[in-house]
């Protein structure tokens, strides 16, 4: 089993993933209490996808956040460093344009996109800024950013809940339902470490983005971020 270190080197997250994939999905909703399906349909709104538009799915391990731009008509692109999670994905949709690919190095031309989006992903890429910019040059002028990640909570008597869930109760009910729990250690620690919300702002406007604004889900467990390639 596997469990990446807070400095993200991209060989060990790949492989805590790949330890994870066979239960991710069920994982992420039994630790979130069902709201991560909840914060999909917000990420679904947001992208908007439109017929015959190019979506890139970043991060998209089983490909279960593309499913709605695919349905909406959509031609998306589930995009992985994973490789068990893209293999677990390609047998539940074959059909789908499963492509390994680093964030921090896509394997796509400049302004290939409509619209790029990555749901709780961009906290485990090594350079957050680097990855801003790959999907600002993937994508085409007057295109859209969606990011989905978890954030800080904005009551803060909440916010003391939350911490102390993350550090004491995740790490114990990953061990019930998860195939290497401790990857979930990692993933409290890292989400602790994590910018709020204006700090990714921030980090999107130096990466380019126009127009950036986010809005809270659940209380700021989670942020909706926002851009345009202008």
């Amino acid at each position: 089993m596997t469990r990446a270190s807070l400095d993200k080197q991209p060989h060990e997250v790949a492989s805590m993933f790949d330890d994870v994939a066979a239960n991710y999905d069920l994982t992420n909703d039994v630790l979130s209490l069902g709201q991560a399906r909840l914060w999909r349909k917000e990420v679904a709104r947001a992208v908007d996808a439109r017929p015959a538009q190019k979506i890139l799915d970043l991060a998209a391990g089983t490909a279960t956040s593309s499913q709605p731009f695919a349905r909406a008509g959509a031609y998306v692109v589930p995009c992985d460093f994973s490789i068990g999670m893209l293999r677990v994905g390609k047998k539940r949709h074959p059909w789908m344009p499963f492509t390994a690919g680093d964030g921090m190095r896509l394997p796509f031309k400049d302004e290939t996109f409509d619209a790029v989006t990555i749901s709780f992903g961009l906290r485990n890429i090594q350079d957050t800024g680097a990855a801003l910019s790959e999907l600002y040059r993937v994508t085409r002028r007057g295109g859209r950013v969606v990011i989905c990640e978890f954030s800080q909570p904005t009551w803060t008597p909440f916010r003391t809940v939350y911490t102390e869930y993350l550090m004491r109760a995740l790490p114990p009910v990953a061990r019930a339902v998860s195939s290497n729990p401790d990857a979930y250690v990692y993933l409290a620690e890292s989400i602790r470490a994590w910018p709020h919300q204006a700090g990714l702002a921030t980090l999107l406007q130096k990466a380019g983005w126009s127009d950036v604004a986010w809005r809270n889900l659940t209380g700021g467990v989670v942020a909706l971020h926002r851009g345009v390639r202008a």
